[in-house]
């Protein structure tokens, strides 16, 4: 029945009006407007406006009420999109356990995403690699023995680099394949007890909030670029393709018992080291000339999704795949404009992609 809410706040209370089947006349909306201006005691107000505060507090949970308390474990937490993620969760209440390999860079972060509420708990874990679930599960351990739980899981560890197939070495194709797709694969399985001991906990049968919050549920991130395919990126396609699935399947096989498995695909994110390397000014431009909403997005955008999913409205999204790109891949480009990789030149020029462990002496096809 509840289509939308709009709150305002006043001094001590919140005011909302409803729009729903059977929304308030006009006249109550204008006489609820008079209200919002004034400084009317709560006691005072109209009956409907009364009953639409309790039926907004009854029926629209706020998403600090959910994640509270609620404890987020995530792979590639000190990385740009990651970070962000977690820094919001943990805004919103949950504590958190952030792993990657370079301690010192974890560690920092983990210190910096505490600073997002006063009283968090933010645990750095370095020298985990995804790759190893020995690695991964002694720190999944570690989280559950100082924070309580893991409720949320968020498998970002990724690696990525420039390189054509002809340039692409057989050990840096397998580097990536078991960094996504193996380091995933790890992540879950050292995860999911905890994510099943959550999911039963906190389950809810989709008409009124699960009173504990919500748990169980974790997020691939992944990326979009093996939607259309991309020159120099066949061994990241090929990777996120694998995560993709695997999400799918994690979602049907854990969903009976209450478990969600979702992907967050981002698109073009400024923020991000790999757009800063190949983001020149010209390169900018014409990059956001062909994105549907015009410009890069923020990790703030790929936070927002990320609530979104582990929040209550979030509830019966399972198998799903949440693409924050401002609708770039359905007009994704086959090379990166503007950043001396236009397709097909660089690939027939024969030049090289410098920085490639293992590389082929030439590129060209």
């Amino acid at each position: 029945m509840l289509v939308w809410v709009e709150f305002y706040r006043l001094d001590a209370f919140a005011v909302c009006s409803l729009r729903a089947r059977n929304p308030p006349s006009r006249r109550k909306q204008a006489e609820a407007r008079m209200v919002l201006a004034s400084t009317t005691p709560a006691e005072q107000l109209p009956t409907f406006l009364c009953g639409l505060i309790t039926a907004c507090r009854r029926s629209i949970p706020q998403a600090n009420e959910q994640i509270d308390n609620k404890v987020v474990f995530c792979t590639g937490g000190a990385g740009t999109i990651c970070s962000a993620q977690v820094r919001a969760l943990v805004h919103l209440g949950a504590n958190a356990c952030i792993v990657g390999r370079n301690v010192e860079k974890t560690e920092g972060m983990a210190k910096d995403i505490a600073t997002a509420r006063k009283g968090s708990k933010v645990l750095g874990i370095g020298s985990v690699d995804v790759r190893s679930f020995e690695s991964l599960k002694k720190a999944v351990d570690r989280c559950v023995e100082e924070l309580g739980a893991i409720d949320f899981v968020i498998a970002g560890a990724a690696g990525n680099f420039l390189a054509s197939i002809n340039q692409l070495s057989v050990n840096a194709f397998k580097a990536v394949m078991d960094i996504d797709v193996l380091g995933s694969f790890n992540t879950l399985k050292a995860t999911i007890p905890h994510l099943v001991e959550s999911a039963v906990k906190h389950r809810s049968d989709g008409t009124t909030p699960s009173p504990t919050g919500t748990g169980g549920r974790i997020i691939f991130v992944s990326a979009t670029i093996h939607y259309t395919g991309m020159p120099m990126q066949t061994h990241v396609s090929v990777a996120k393709a694998g995560v993709d699935a695997l999400s799918n399947s994690v979602a049907i096989e854990f969903g009976p018992v209450g478990v969600t498995s979702n992907v967050i695909s981002p698109g073009p994110i400024g923020e991000t080291e790999g757009m800063k390397r190949l983001a020149t000014e010209d390169a900018k431009k014409s990059n956001e000339a062909v994105i549907p909403l015009g410009r890069y997005g923020s990790v703030k955008e790929i936070a927002d999704a990320t609530i979104y999913i582990f929040s209550d409205s979030g509830n019966y999204v399972n198998a799903s795949t949440v693409v924050v790109d401002g609708g770039a891949w359905r007009l994704q480009a086959a090379g990166i404009s503007g950043s001396g990789f236009s397709y097909p030149d660089f690939l027939l020029s024969g030049m090289e992609v410098t920085g490639v462990s293992g590389q082929k002496q030439k590129a060209k096809i």
